[in-house]
């Protein structure tokens, strides 16, 4: 990765903020590094491409951000104790620990192969244990704690409008309820700090006995210790909205009286046949058989082709179509830039393209018109009437089309690989 240097020329990044509802500027507190913490994969399972889809967008904003010069200080955790982990390593018959470093090692080679830059800080839910049994302490102080059964739970009190994502019928409407993972999706704000279990399943010691903390409380105990809260940027799927992205912040309002950062950004769901894709229900393309049909570029390509918010419907036929608009642009620009120039073509048009994609993602991430300016470039490469570019040109368009390769991830020059 390249080393990120300050631009006295940087252009601002603004995000449509989940919690706000409006676009806001990323900011950075005292000139230090963005704080980025993006919440990552339950590690039970291989990924898929929409979570593939999230991770993009975040290392979109990463490479922007870090292409104007702005060091990014990038935080994923992984989970890797619950239910659904406890279950499907019962059924292979091995550990839970197995189970988890297998499939994280599986991720972490996934998001490489699609040339998602990796968080520097990659904590687990096991290594926080402790602190998480800190935080449920520090909230049974607070009176709002209580045992029902096996479990406790922690239950928020009001809140004004906007310190966190709204209660009742609009904030279940965030809910996403999947197979083997029930939760409350009639607005309930209570969620749970512990629940009591005894190995052979994993267990730690508290003060309400052997067992497991509630997930709601990892994320905030790795990003204290990490980043520090706020942080500048949080996000992940739009499922996590309720109850995890509340919960985490109704954590932060209690304990640090601030709310867990400063924005949020949340990517909407890729769908197959009209439903989530998701590990629990099964309907999924596995994003290393993605990667392995289609290409990284390509599906980058397709699954950046519209904005953050936009659910995308899966189409195999549309990734075919992505992958061949890509290959289109690779020859243009190989044939432009390639030897033997000495036609009429000027590096104005690459640097027009770097300028238009810089300009789209810096204004919410608009992902789908930096693709349809690509598009619009290869369009632009073959009406070209003389081909290539003239004498003395080169230089300045390959470090044109190096800026937008930076920003987007995607590889459009000659060195690429041909499969890249």
């Amino acid at each position: 990765m390249p080393a990120v240097r300050p631009n006295p020329a940087a252009m601002e990044l603004a995000l449509d903020d989940s919690l706000s509802g409006r676009r806001r500027p990323v900011r950075r507190r005292d000139g230090a590094s963005v704080r980025l913490y993006v919440c990552g994969p339950t590690v039970y399972a291989p990924g898929h491409v929409g979570h593939g889809r999230t991770y993009l967008y975040f290392d979109v904003v990463r490479r922007f951000l870090e292409a104007e010069g702005v060091p990014v200080r990038h935080v994923m955790n992984f989970t890797d104790v619950e239910d659904k982990i406890d279950r499907r390593a019962a059924e292979l018959g091995i550990s839970t620990t197995a189970l988890t470093r297998r499939e994280e090692r599986g991720f972490l080679r996934d998001l490489s192969a699609l040339g998602v830059r990796l968080p520097q800080e990659r904590p687990r839910a096991s290594e926080y244990v402790p602190a998480m049994v800190a935080i449920g302490r520090a909230l049974e102080r607070t009176g709002r704690v209580r045992r029902t059964g096996e479990e406790w739970t922690y239950s928020p009190p009001p809140r004004r409008e906007r310190e966190n994502f709204l209660s009742g019928d609009e904030l279940a409407r965030h809910a996403v309820p999947e197979a083997g993972h029930p939760f409350p999706v009639t607005g309930g704000r209570e969620f749970q700090l512990w629940k009591r279990q005894s190995p052979p399943l994993p267990s730690w010691p508290s003060p309400w006995g052997p067992g497991v903390p509630g997930w709601h409380l990892e994320c905030f105990a790795m990003a204290e210790r990490l980043l520090g809260v706020p942080v500048d940027l949080h996000g992940g799927g739009r499922d996590l909205v309720y109850p995890h992205h509340f919960a985490e912040n109704e954590v932060a309002l209690e304990l640090e009286g601030r709310r867990f950062s400063d924005l949020y950004l949340h990517t909407a769901f890729v769908l197959q046949d009209g439903a989530k894709m998701s590990k629990s229900a099964g309907n999924l393309v596995l994003l290393r058989d993605g990667l392995r049909r289609w290409g990284p570029g390509a599906l980058r390509w397709y699954l950046l082709g519209d904005r953050p918010r936009a659910r995308l419907e899966w189409s195999d036929r549309a990734a075919d179509r992505a992958r061949a608009e890509l290959d289109d642009l690779r020859a243009g620009v190989r044939h432009w830039v390639g030897p033997g120039t000495g036609g009429r073509g000027r590096a104005a048009a690459a640097r027009r393209l770097a300028a238009t994609v810089r300009t789209e993602l810096a204004g919410g991430l608009r992902t789908d018109r930096a693709i349809a300016a690509l598009r619009g470039f290869s369009e632009e490469l073959g009406r070209a009437p003389a081909g290539r570019l003239a004498r003395g040109e080169r230089r300045a368009a390959i470090a044109a089309l190096r800026d937008v390769e930076e920003r987007t991830g995607i590889r459009l020059l000659a060195d690429a690989r041909a499969n890249a």
